[in-house]
């Protein structure tokens, strides 16, 4: 019986090990920052630039449920972390470029804005790798990379 377990146990926890538990924690990073942060813009300013704090806002979301499927086995959890990665990277370009051509749009900064420079880009980068992870780990988690 211990032997079953030991041998099915990589393939439940393979996106939780490794590079994995590394993406997992920044993941968890941003959702805490970017979750602060919009809570105190929305909380103090919110009149200021209503946009940009409920971009921070919505980032935040994104970066939590991204960090919670991550973490989760299962096909279902896949496939959200999937789409929420995809949401991220497409939301930091789109963010990262507005804010560039139109800077009077947003009058405070984003999580996404100028493609997360103020967050050393990391923005822009973490959804490419957790893609690429993802992609790797597959949905049965297993290090196959097939749908499972």
């Amino acid at each position: 019986m211990a032997e079953r377990e030991t041998t099915a146990e990589p393939g439940r926890t393979a996106r939780r090990s490794g590079p994995g538990r590394v993406l997992i924690a920044v993941y968890g990073v941003f959702a805490l920052a970017a979750s602060a942060r919009a809570g105190v813009q929305i909380a103090t300013k919110f009149h200021d630039a209503p946009v940009a704090y409920l971009l921070s806002a919505f980032a935040a979301v994104v970066y939590i449920v991204a960090t919670v499927t991550l973490a989760r086995s299962g096909r279902t959890s896949y496939r959200v972390a999937v789409t929420s990665c995809t949401i991220e990277l497409v939301g930091v370009i789109a963010v990262g470029t507005y804010s560039l051509i139109d800077s009077a749009a947003f009058p405070d900064a984003t999580v996404w804005s100028s493609y997360g420079s103020g967050y050393g880009c990391v923005p822009l980068v973490l959804p490419v790798l957790g893609l690429l992870w993802l992609r790797r780990v597959g949905a049965r988690g297993d290090g196959t990379g097939e749908p499972g």
